[in-house]
């Protein structure tokens, strides 16, 4: 699976892997599910009230509002929650402009808008084939709007040499018991930002390191290490992986 480089306001890469197209499909899937159920519980309690007054055409109107209603609902959930609808949490995908800047409503709302050419005029065939065909597996909307749909969870966060120099409670006794109060995204962030400075040493890498450091020893509520950062960094992720494996 191909991975995207966003650079952050900190001048900070962090490697995301791209949404497979099976990925947003079944995310799709379940927002269709869980709009179409509530949409189809609406449209019965509407006929039952109003099927004296609704002729062919009323009904035709209220059809077409299940489509307005769909992008409507892509549209305010991705705006409120961050780039995710209910179907993109369940599958751990996010909408993020590659840039690094924050999708701004208007971005969704574009991605709402061509929602109509890449899936329902073209019955999803345009919206796969550039999915499956572009560098950064952008639709239409995305290609429109300058953003894709990244995992928030890799399928392979470690490697397997990591994975060999994991140890067990039995041998190991962690020293930051509180690390449990990160997220594996943030653990994640972490192993990227590391090898990012082993990598590429520079000024910038220093002093995102540095941000790093203070902001999760303010996290665990322990005083900050004076020197051996990068020790400390990789004293947090190893804690983090026997407490909560």
């Amino acid at each position: 699976m191909a991975n995207i480089e966003i650079r952050t306001s900190q001048n900070v890469v962090i490697e995301y892997e791209l949404a497979s197209l099976m990925d947003r499909f079944l995310a799709l899937i379940i927002d269709l599910a869980v709009f179409y159920i509530s949409y189809i519980i609406l449209f019965t309690g509407f006929s039952f009230v109003f099927a004296r007054y609704l002729d062919n055409w009323g009904l035709a109107f209220f059809y077409l509002l299940t489509i307005s209603g769909f992008l409507i609902y892509l549209l305010l959930f991705e705006a409120l929650s961050g780039g995710q609808t209910l179907g993109k949490k369940m599958m751990k995908l996010r909408v993020v402009r590659p840039d690094g800047r924050e999708a701004a409503l208007g971005d969704y709302l574009i991605r709402a808008i061509f929602m109509l050419i890449d899936f329902f005029l073209s019955l999803g065939v345009l919206g796969a084939m550039l999915i499956g065909s572009t560098t950064r597996s952008q639709r239409f909307g995305d290609l429109a709007a300058g953003t894709t749909v990244v995992r928030l969870q890799n399928k392979t966060n470690f490697t397997l040499e990591d994975l060999s120099r994991i140890v067990t409670l039995d041998s190991y006794q962690p020293q930051y018991p509180s690390v449990k109060q990160l997220t594996e995204e943030d653990v994640l962030v972490l192993k990227q930002l590391l090898r990012r400075y082993s990598k590429w040493p520079n000024a910038a890498h220093a002093s995102a390191l540095n941000l790093a450091v203070d902001n999760v020893s303010k996290r665990l509520g322990i005083p900050p290490p004076k020197s051996e950062k990068t020790e400390f960094l990789k004293t947090v992720i190893r804690d983090y992986i026997v407490l909560t494996r």
